[in-house]
């Protein structure tokens, strides 16, 4: 069944309704703009924020505690990382949360008297999220999965297709400017709230012409429980690995071990964990601070702290990860006029290098990000004024929207896809114990795919979302392997078996574009901390 199409306009169009989503959409209401945010699932329980909760990168605004926080992973990440866009993530995380609370009425435990504000509870955080912004009115359509982006005669970014799944209808919105905080890409791992993190954004973003930055950092992993998808990585911090046979598993660890780990899941199938340096009290503020994480101990009789139990790894990509859509200024814009990105969709470089965030990192990036960008589209969208609606509009998507093939695809173009991320990207010796000679192959079938789907792949409305969904992985894994192959050395979590060593003349960051055909090149010596908005 079909019904009549909706035609909307707004200043602003956020796609996307987690943490950066919800920000940015709230910075540029304040702002006096006219803000719509189209999310797939439903604004404030889809994503992997609203799955669980989050550590935040909050730091008192004491000098000594500020140096501190940015140079305790400068190495890990490889020196990739830029002291000027950490403080401000800083501040403007400082400033967030503490609106938060007053603003929002987040309850925040209080600890020794302080309200503690170093972690969010996801589902209660995502739920006020959504009420500040409708109260700021914000206008929200849930299960509206975007397909594409609409560019004007010059180029700029002016507005977005779409598909509403309840209402069996497409719809167009004609805006001024458009902000991507759709996530990152988990390539459907099964990890917990990532099958909405498709990387629908990048590939949008692509075919309007901007490019990626830091997509060989996206080989993110997190550890798991086998009988469940919850990755808090953080509590491995705390524990002991072993072998099957109860042997302690050396160099095993959940920061700078996990390769270890994943190289017995291939030699041996099954690797045991127990949390076992944690300690009493430590447990405790574990089990108030991440209740989630042991249901599913609790409800199988395990006690994470005295039993062993078996784990595995579970692909995160970008998600985890650092690569994403290049920003060129301080606002979070893009390369392209517009157009904006924040949170997991855009590269997190900026002040985690080549190295994962983990939660509170990328939780501080998600609402500092979405601050930023919803700030710069609105003023943008201002300043084009009341003709930003009466531009001439063309759709920007290419692969399963227009086919450049003649012959129909011939089968399941969306099975295909997923078909070849499972054996290409998924698996441990491909991407996470990276070499040259397992890249290239798989590389050279993921463009071959590529290439199938862009000349003949096609669905029905209803089933185009999911079709764009599947290529955007398929994009994404591309971006990934090639800059992994042009990155020939080992630095933050890309590691190169055949490049074991740091290199300092590679102490640079890669940007990556290109859809039909990829290119890869060191960031411009030119902006070496991008350009200052105005």
């Amino acid at each position: 069944m079909t019904t009549t199409a909706l035609d909307l306009t707004a200043d602003v169009v956020i796609v996307g309704g987690g943490p950066a989503g919800t920000w940015a959409a709230l910075t540029a209401a304040t702002a006096g703009a006219d803000v719509l945010l189209l999310d797939k699932g439903y604004c404030g329980t889809s994503g992997p924020t609203a799955s669980g909760g989050t550590g935040v990168w909050y730091v008192q605004p004491e000098p000594a505690a500020r140096e501190k926080a940015m140079a305790s992973r400068e190495a890990l990440g490889g020196y990739l990382q830029d002291r000027r866009w950490m403080a401000r993530v800083l501040d403007q995380t400082y400033e967030n949360m503490d609106r938060l609370g007053a603003e929002a009425r987040y309850p925040f435990p209080v600890v020794d008297g302080r309200a503690f504000k170093g972690g969010l509870q996801g589902p209660e955080y995502m739920r006020r999220m959504r009420s500040w912004i409708r109260r700021a009115g914000v206008r929200i359509l849930d299960h509206s999965p975007v397909t594409e982006l609409l560019v004007d005669a010059a180029g700029t970014v002016a507005g977005v297709h779409g598909h509403r799944r309840q209402h069996h209808t497409g719809y167009r919105v004609r805006a001024g400017a458009v902000v991507l905080a759709t996530g990152g890409c988990a390539f459907l791992s099964k990890a917990l709230g990532c099958d909405v993190a498709t990387g629908d954004g990048a590939l949008y973003a692509a075919e309007a012409g901007a490019a990626m930055s830091g997509m060989e950092f996206s080989n993110a992993y997190g550890i798991a429980p086998t009988f469940t998808s919850v990755t808090k990585t953080a509590y491995y911090g705390f524990a002991t690995f072993f072998q099957q046979d109860g042997t302690p598993l050396a160099g095993a660890g959940s920061q700078g071990g996990r390769s270890v780990i994943a190289a017995e899941l291939l030699r041996a199938g099954t690797v045991l964990c127990q949390i076992d340096q944690a300690t009493p009290e430590q447990q405790a503020q574990m089990r108030s601070g991440q209740p989630n994480f042991f249901l599913t101990f609790d409800r199988l009789g395990i006690n994470p702290f005295t039993d062993k139990f078996p784990v595995t790894l579970l692909l995160e990509g970008t998600v985890r990860g650092t690569g994403g859509i290049q920003l060129v200024d301080d606002d979070c814009a893009t390369s392209v006029p517009g157009l904006y990105a924040a949170g997991d969709a855009a590269t997190r470089e900026l002040i985690c290098g080549g190295f994962t965030g983990g939660g509170s990192h990328n939780s501080a990036w998600a609402m500092s990000s979405g601050t930023w960008a919803g700030g710069g589209a609105a003023r943008f969208a201002t300043a084009l004024g009341a003709s930003a609606l009466r531009r001439r509009l063309t759709g920007a998507g290419g692969v399963a929207l227009r086919p450049t093939g003649g012959a129909s695809y011939g089968g399941d173009p969306g099975a295909e896809a997923k078909d070849v991320l499972r054996r290409q990207v998924h698996p441990y010796d491909k991407n996470y114990l990276r070499h040259g000679d397992r890249l290239r192959p798989a590389l050279d079938e993921l463009d071959e795919v590529w290439a199938r789907l862009r000349a003949g792949a096609t669905a029905e409305p209803a089933a185009t979302p999911r079709l764009r969904q599947a290529a955007a992985m398929v994009a994404h894994a591309r971006w990934m392997y090639t800059a992994a192959l042009a990155r020939t050395e080992s630095r933050g979590m890309a590691r190169r078996q055949d490049f074991p060593g740091l290199d300092p003349a590679q102490r640079r960051r890669l940007t990556v574009g290109g859809l039909d055909e990829i290119w890869v090149r060191p960031e411009s010596a030119a902006r070496p901390e991008l350009a200052v908005a105005s």
